[in-house]
């Protein structure tokens, strides 16, 4: 049963939100070859200031995180 989390910049109404959480459930349903009802996905705001410490500090430690940033803090 994955669970997908996008983390990312406030800023986006609820309908851009569910469109990419739709477009990445359907990606990962197909990849995964199970039905979409096995995903849950959750779009988590993280405001600018509290990127660094809540989210890129800890993906440049996590040995799980397959695509690292491609940008420097």
């Amino acid at each position: 049963m994955p669970h997908i989390t996008i983390q990312m910049y406030p800023g986006r109404d609820d309908a851009t939100k569910k469109r990419l959480a739709d477009a990445i459930l359907e990606t990962a349903s197909k990849e995964l070859e199970r039905g979409k009802e096995h995903f849950s996905v959750s779009v988590v705001d993280v405001p600018q200031n509290e990127w660094k410490e809540k989210v890129y500090d800890k993906v440049k430690k996590d040995d799980n995180t397959i695509i690292q940033p491609g940008y420097e803090m």
